[in-house]
């Protein structure tokens, strides 16, 4: 069957109409739309059409991005297009609206100065009568009413005069200036000379276009069916996702998984275990498929920073130098021989025996300010390692020790572990500091979770529960601190090998003081070295006189008060202009300036013999210290008062020493004394603070027999000792400490039991001079000893 086909021969016009180049819109005929312009040539250009007969030819330009476009930046094929209306905006611009009359192409492009001006031809359709036509137009109907369905931007009145057009170019005209595609394709569409072609080309974009609102709309039910309305964030987010997995674009790639491929380029880079591989790979996948506002995603990307930031087989190499490690204890520290004695040979067993080695725990006891801490980082820097310090006291939660487990939002893991991340290493010196101060309640007991810590044997798969995996921390060297060892569980303990630390003597207050203390006061002060200068013997004024402690806390703050009231000096001098003398010499005769009145601790101990008054030694958490134990009898019914905060041991050390006196009055010399008829009054002053402790049982005993016998007691002298219901005087601890202190309050003559003599003989000589020790087994002795005839 033949086809008659019309060819309607192009016209050429000779006349010139002037050029309005546009961006972003190409116009098709029998279309009105308002034009806004700015540019000088495009008003140039409407003003000559307003001129003459108001025609225009309006062109899409070929990018957006061109100002001043020529004319090869223009396309050939446009519209005629006849002004309507022409108003200008305050803001500068002219509003035009143009209605669209014929497709033409440019003949010839002609410059008149600054206008641009065209020669053009007519583009009459090529149309061939075929049943194609009219099914081409079926399809561009029935496309263009499901396009509208899928976005509805057109009138509901316009669809109806649309879907009612016989006419094929202007149910082409009007239905390609109504899509939403790109310039070029509708450029494409209107330089199209034949009809059918023009319809398949129109077809096949509203097929495109339509293909991709299907793909919107679906994107937009799956976010919806998952996300509220109100969540607009979220929304666009999941938007954002859903079109990478259809673009192939997901986890991983560059075009939008930069979270997830930084997560997994570290995990691949971590030195992790297989299992925590696997759990981190695990909670990687929930994310990934996890609302990303979801709260639980906050909890997921916590726990996958914090076994990321794990130091996986990242360690420091140790430096097992120990002349290099001597050195620096004795820079760090003075003092304290057999401490650092018994370090150096912990670090010349690690050095020989290697990874054979079984991991031992350190535990330094000790008063408070005598460098427990100070050693820890001075171990660390001998052996080259990182050093966390992580402070115990008052900790009552397991959760600080084995961390909470991920069931809520803010967990975290225990203190070891955080500190392990702040370390950057698995192979630091870690400080427990104050084991001896945990507390345990209703929320567990933390120093049973330090036993799998502190265990060689268990913690190189130590589980923290936020974790959930093993870590090794067989690598680790332990440090424990305390200030006594009473109060540390038994089993706790027995993991840790105790290095006591006693209080120093005066002599080695002085050395540190002037050595250390001083040095770093005044550089915290602003002061030069050679700014103060202060004397040996005026750091012992101080230490006596004001300081008594075992440790060195106490001076450091009275050298700080000096350094303090130097400076204002200083700074009060340099206001008023005058000139500061330095350097400053502190004498013995300036200290009352400086510090004030001595404290005079000395001043509670009688200078004449007493009679019930006994000086007594004891050991506390903060050092030795000296008791005066009164006693004192009155007419009663033979009761025993025991008052000054005692405590169950030190109460029953009273009671057995009566029992010891009433049993043995005979041999005593005090056979007529009528214990029913008396009252005992035993008293240790210092009421608010709590005593307890076996060691003052012989001191109770010498102070009631004064009481009782009237003979009276040596205040130059002092005792310490258990004493048994038999009169036995059983050996006690802290005898250093003990000692330490009746030096410092300026005793010289000391009651030890026999079975200590051992521990006396370890006391360095400074601290023995001039001091005179008396050993009792038996009670009897002291009672000779101490009692005047």
């Amino acid at each position: 069957m033949s086809e008659k086909v019309e060819i309607i021969p192009d016209m050429l016009d000779d006349r010139l109409y002037p050029v309005l180049p546009i961006r972003d819109v190409v116009l098709f005929p029998g279309i009105i739309i308002p034009l806004f312009v700015g540019r000088p040539r495009s008003l140039m250009a409407i003003e000559n059409a307003l001129l003459h007969d108001k025609k225009v030819f309006v062109v899409a330009q070929k990018r957006m991005d061109t100002e001043d476009p020529e004319s090869d930046d223009l396309y050939e094929t446009g519209t005629l297009c006849n002004i309507l209306q022409m108003v200008r905006i305050p803001d500068g611009t002219t509003k035009v609206l143009v209605e669209g009359l014929e497709r033409m192409r440019v003949d010839a492009w002609i410059w008149e100065k600054d206008l641009l001006e065209v020669r053009l031809i007519s583009m009459p359709w090529k149309i061939a009568e075929s049943p194609t036509l009219e099914a081409l137009k079926r399809r561009v109907l029935d496309g263009f009413e499901r396009y509208n369905v899928l976005q509805p931007r057109i009138p509901g009145e316009v669809m109806s005069s649309i879907m009612g057009i016989e006419d094929f170019g202007q149910l082409l005209n009007l239905v390609g200036s109504h899509i939403s595609v790109k310039i070029d394709s509708k450029q494409r569409l209107l330089e199209t000379e034949d009809l059918e072609s023009a319809l398949g080309v129109l077809l096949k974009l509203l097929t495109e276009e339509i293909d991709i609102l299907e793909l919107e709309h679906d994107i937009q039910d799956r976010v919806r069916s998952v996300v509220d309305k109100q969540q607009k964030e979220y929304y666009l987010r999941e938007q954002l996702r859903i079109i990478q997995d259809e673009l192939g674009q997901g986890r991983g790639e560059d075009g939008g998984g930069g979270e997830f491929s930084r997560y997994e380029k570290k995990i691949a880079d971590s030195a992790m275990s297989d299992e925590a591989r696997e759990k981190v790979q695990r909670e990687l996948e929930r994310l990934v498929r996890m609302p990303s506002m979801s709260p639980e995603s906050t909890v997921v990307r916590n726990y996958l920073d914090c076994m990321l930031d794990l130091p996986w087989g990242i360690r420091t190499v140790d430096n097992m130098d120990i002349s290099h490690a001597a050195e620096l204890l004795e820079e760090d520290h003075y003092g304290l021989e057999k401490v650092k004695d018994r370090i150096l040979e912990f670090l010349a067993v690690r050095r020989q025996a290697g990874n054979d080695m079984k991991a031992q725990i350190i535990c330094f006891v000790g008063p408070p300010g005598v460098g427990k801490t100070s050693l820890g980082r001075s171990i660390a820097r001998a052996l080259n390692r990182n050093f966390v310090n992580v402070s115990l006291g008052g900790v009552r939660d397991e959760a600080e020790i084995r961390g909470h487990r991920r069931t809520y939002i803010g967990s975290l893991p225990g203190r070891i572990i955080q500190k392990l991340i702040r370390a950057g290493s698995c192979n630091p010196v870690m400080l427990l500091d104050e084991v001896d101060k945990l507390g345990n309640d209703f929320r567990g007991d933390p120093a049973s979770a330090l036993l799998e810590v502190l265990d060689p044997r268990q913690n190189s798969t130590f589980s923290d529960h936020y974790l959930e995996v093993p870590f090794d921390l067989s690598e680790v060297l332990f440090i424990t601190t305390a200030n006594a060892t009473h109060t540390i569980p038994k089993p706790l303990l027995d993991r840790m090998e105790v290095i006591a630390l006693s209080g120093y003597t005066v002599q080695e207050k002085t050395r540190i003081a002037l050595r250390h203390l001083l040095p770093r006061v005044l550089k915290e002060h602003g002061l030069g070295n050679g700014q103060v200068r202060l004397a040996g013997a005026t750091v012992a004024r101080i230490v006596s006189a004001w300081t008594r402690e075992a440790g060195v806390r106490g001076l450091e703050r009275e050298l700080s008060t000096i350094a303090r009231k130097i400076t204002r000096q200083m700074v009060e001098s340099s206001d008023r202009g005058q000139n500061f003398r330095v350097p400053v010499s502190v004498k013995i005769a300036d200290l009352k300036e400086y510090l004030g009145s001595p404290k005079l601790y000395d001043t509670k101990i009688p200078k004449v013999p007493q009679q019930g008054n006994v000086v007594g030694l004891a050991w506390t958490e903060a050092g030795g210290d000296v008791l005066l134990i009164e006693a004192v009898t009155m007419k009663g019914k033979g009761d025993l008062a025991l008052t000054g905060s005692l405590g169950d041991v030190m109460q029953e050390s009273a009671k057995a020493a009566i029992s010891y006196l009433r049993s043995e009055s005979e041999a005593l010399g005090i056979g007529d004394f009528d214990w029913k008829a008396v009252d005992i009054h035993v008293h240790v002053p210092d009421g608010a603070v709590p005593k307890d402790g076996p060691s003052a049982g012989v001191t109770m005993a010498t102070a009631i027999l004064s009481a009782v016998s009237g003979r009276k007691v040596s205040m130059d002298l002092a005792m310490t000792g258990e004493i048994s219901l038999r009169g036995k005087v059983l050996p006690v601890g802290g005898i250093r400490e003990k000692l330490l202190a009746a030096r410092r309050y300026g005793i010289r003559q000391v009651i030890l039991p026999e079975a200590n003599r051992v521990d006396v003989e370890e006391i360095p000589n400074e601290v023995l001079e001039g001091m005179k020790f008396d050993y009792a087994a038996e009670v009897t002795a002291v009672f000779r000893k101490a009692l005047a005839a």
